[in-house]
């Protein structure tokens, strides 16, 4: 079975496959964590989901915060004796990056971006990321990712507002049902569902339009707060772990370490 992390800016999410079939999946905020923290978690969530950690043969990492790349690794090595393979530079993809400089694009990007390859094949997509940033990403029918565009998302929005006003509060995200807000707090959660929306909707019909003209494309959505525009019609399809199933389908296109090559890399912590 094969453990996919995708490590972001506020959370780690994780799951486990056997080959394509979804076995579990865990979430924990993402915080700098030592080597022990971190695999002492994971065998314990894995449990407390059904999984023998023994089981685990591959594993594969998306992870956008540097700093946390060297515990995670230790992690891997220590407690599953394993080698994990970080989504970076030099991994097999089958992308073909059309960025000004490909080095810079986040692995969960790139992430995405094979997995949308994978589950629709042939297909033009632009993907919507609903992170601590919100990425929108455009990857075409023949597996080119050309870019896409960056801006803060819900939560930061939400987070500025209670921190850099005086009298504005923090609130609880969510999708209200008319734009015109009667409190305090209902303005501010129609501001944010409603003006991210228009957001949203004008960058994918904009990137949508330079990468794909008039040709049918689908529009994919993943992320935490992706299932607050389930109802809004913008996107054929919601896909919550499409970071991780990217990852895993790297584990395939990647061959495995020797266990001498483990042995050897354990031995260096």
């Amino acid at each position: 079975m094969n453990l996919c992390i995708d490590v972001g800016n506020s959370q780690m999410h994780g799951a486990v496959y056997d080959g394509d079939r979804f076995v579990t999946q865990f979430r924990r905020e993402s915080s700098r964590s030592s080597r022990d923290e971190i695999g002492l978690f994971l065998v314990s969530v894995l449990r407390e989901h059904g999984v023998d950690p023994s089981r685990i043969s591959r594993i594969g990492i998306s992870c956008v915060v540097p700093d946390e790349v060297h515990s995670l690794r230790n992690a891997c090595r220590i407690y599953f004796e394993l080698e994990p393979l970080f989504l970076e530079a030099g991994v097999k993809t089958r992308l073909k990056i059309k960025t000004r400089n490909p080095l810079e694009v986040g692995a969960d990007r790139i992430a995405n971006a094979i997995a949308v390859t994978e589950m629709y094949p042939g297909s033009n997509a632009v993907v919507v990321d609903f992170g601590t940033a919100i990425t929108m990403d455009a990857v075409t029918a023949d597996r080119e990712y050309l870019g896409g565009s960056i801006c803060a998302g819900l939560g930061l929005a939400m987070e500025a507002l209670g921190s850099k006003t005086a009298k504005l509060p923090f609130v609880e995200i969510t999708a209200p049902k008319r734009a015109l807000g009667r409190s305090t707090i209902e303005c501010i959660q129609s501001g944010l569902y409603y003006g991210y929306l228009g957001m949203i909707r004008d960058l994918v019909s904009r990137i949508r339009a330079e990468a794909f003209g008039d040709a049918p494309t689908r529009v994919i959505a993943t992320g935490g707060f992706s299932q607050l525009y389930r109802e809004s019609g913008l996107f054929d399809e919601i896909v919550p772990d499409l970071v991780l199933r990217g990852v895993n389908a790297v584990l395939d296109l990647n061959p495995v370490q020797t266990e001498a090559h483990v042995g050897e890399a354990i031995k260096e912590i």
